[in-house]
Parts: structure tokens; sequence; C-alpha cells
């Protein structure tokens, strides 16, 4: 999500929702190969960061939306501008789809020309009067008929990228996709911060952010990429182990389920990797509540403890040269 030009009135809302995935392919493409399958405009260079791993980011492409806002009180409010979305591919084996926008306090009185909008890019302009805490309840709620729907455009990212002839849509392990419906605000001056992660029975997760005072809500779609990274990984690896029977269970079995997380996943865990500083201590407050990090390092304990007690019944298996 990008900001507007300079001089233009700083957004009271911002929000955005995350689509996470394996890539379709059987190995993990190299740098090269994720530089071609991200390369969504010939006027944008994809991005590469190295360190502390391997991220290619695409660059991002605007979607003109006008149509009405979901409200939590049911009010009409009609919204004119671009959404953002962009896509990321962690170490060459894990898919990210983030479409997201901002909302300035003041809209106009009526619809402008879409040069007026498109000079503000990633920004929606309500035509007529905004209340941010509605919008940002509704939003969360999920879309009504006729009402905006960030998740089809990031999908239809997903899709798009899924049509290139570089994947070969024969993925290692069976994961599910997730989705992470995000808003964050910003609190007055001498206000702490907050954070609400809820999990829905359909699988949905959302993230209510407020964020510290002078923190650009832009920076909250990385909060939101990465805490959907993590959770997809988190999720995935768990699902996965779900129901295997150690001890007594097929030795060759387990293996076979265990290989490809070590192969694929369990190397990704990097969170805050390359989250912006000032959202360091709520990814903190989230890490206390639900335990991400004390869950996933049990999980790829017990992973390794299995393979270490495998090895060795299989060492004892094999028959001693006379």
């Amino acid at each position: 999500m990008t900001s507007g030009p300079a001089g233009s009135e700083p957004p009271v809302l911002a929000c955005g929702e995350v689509r996470t995935c394996l890539l379709p392919t059987r190995e993990a493409l190299d740098e090269r190969a994720a530089v071609r399958v991200l390369d969504l405009r010939a006027d944008e260079r994809v991005r590469v960061s190295r360190r502390p791993n391997r991220l290619v980011l695409s660059p991002d492409v605007l979607t003109g939306v006008d149509c009405g806002l979901p409200t939590s009180t049911g009010a009409r409010v009609r919204a004119v501008g671009t959404v953002t979305t962009r896509a990321a591919l962690v170490e060459g084996r894990v898919l990210q789809s983030t479409a997201s926008f901002s909302l300035p306090a003041s809209g106009t009185d009526r619809r402008q020309a879409w040069g007026y909008y498109l000079a503000r890019p990633g920004s929606l302009v309500a035509v007529g009067r905004l209340t941010a805490e509605p919008v940002a309840e509704g939003f969360l709620g999920g879309p009504g008929p006729g009402l905006l729907d960030v998740g089809s455009i990031a999908e239809g990212m997903l899709a798009r990228i899924g049509r290139h002839p570089v994947l070969d849509h024969d993925a290692p392990l069976n994961a599910a996709d997730t989705t992470l419906r995000w808003t964050a605000t910003p609190v007055a001056a001498g206000d702490e911060p907050s954070s609400a992660f809820t999990m829905a029975e359909d699988g949905l997760r959302t993230l209510r952010l407020r964020l510290p005072h002078g923190t650009p809500l832009v920076a909250a779609a990385g909060l939101g990429e990465d805490l959907a990274l993590h959770d997809w990984l988190l999720t995935t690896v768990a699902a996965r182990l779900d129901g295997l029977r150690g001890g007594s269970g097929d030795v060759r079995s387990m293996v076979r389920v265990m290989r490809p997380l070590v192969d694929h996943l369990l190397h990704l865990w990097m969170p805050r990797a390359r989250l912006d500083p000032a959202l360091h201590p709520t990814w903190n407050d989230l890490e206390k509540r639900p335990g991400y990090s004390r869950q996933w390092n049990a999980l790829t304990q017990r992973i390794r403890d299995q393979l270490a007690l495998h090895a060795i019944q299989l060492a004892q298996e094999v028959p001693t040269p006379r």
C-alpha cells in the first residue's frame, strides 16, 4: 500500500486482506524464476530482499473501485479510488497476495474525475461524510452484496500468478489457503496501542490494530503479511501432524509426512524479519496471548524428536553383517 502525494491528508483508517498459500510447484523457485513469476508490470521492477531470507515482492497493482463500504451500522458510505495489490514470495515457496487501501478523514461532496483519485494511489475517498470506526468494524465483518470486496481482488492476483507457465502445479504437500483480514487506526497521543486477533469457525483470521501514535498506517500491511505468513506456517505444520501415530506407527509413513515439512517449511519461521520497528511491541503483544513461537517450537521439536527416534528404529532393523 502506498501513501498519497505530498501535502495530502493523512489517513485515519487502513484496511486490507492477505491470502497465503503454498506455491503450486514441486520445488521451490530460485530467485530468477521467482522474479519472472512476480513480474506483473512492465513499468516497475520486481524487488528482491535476500537477508535474513529471500523475499521477492511484486510491483503494486492498482484496481479502481467506485462502490459502497461495509459498515457495522448499515449506513451507506460510497467511496471512490484505488485498491493496491501486491504479491510476495518467501524463499520461492510460500505465496502471499495482499489487497489494501487507506481512507482520509474527510471526503468530497461529489464524485471527482479519475485523475483526482489516481494521484492518490492506494487511497479511497468517501463521497460525503466518513466515520472510521463503523467502517473498520464493518470491514472485519466481511463484504455484503454490492459492497467493496478486497478479498476477491487479492484472490484474482493469486489466480493470475497461478497461470504462469513456470509453475507445474505439483505441490509436495497438501496445505489449505488462509485469509487474514485486518484494519488499522491510529491512537491519540498518550493512549495505549492495542491489537485483537480472532479466528472464526471457517478459518478466517481477523486483526484489529490501534497503532502507536505517529506510526504510518501503511506499516500495518507489513504486519498483516508477517502475521499471516507465520499463522499459515503454524496452521499447516499442525494440520500435517494432527492424528499421526508415534511410537508403534509405521516408520516410513511418518517420515513421508514429515520430510516435506523439513524440506520446505521449517526454515521459514522468522517473525519480525522486515517489520517496521515501531510495530515490534504490537507483534510481541500478539505473541504473548496466542503464543505462536511457543507452539511452533513445540511442533518443530516434536518433528526432530520423532525423526531421531525413527532413525534409531530403522538402524536397529538393518541386519548386522556376519
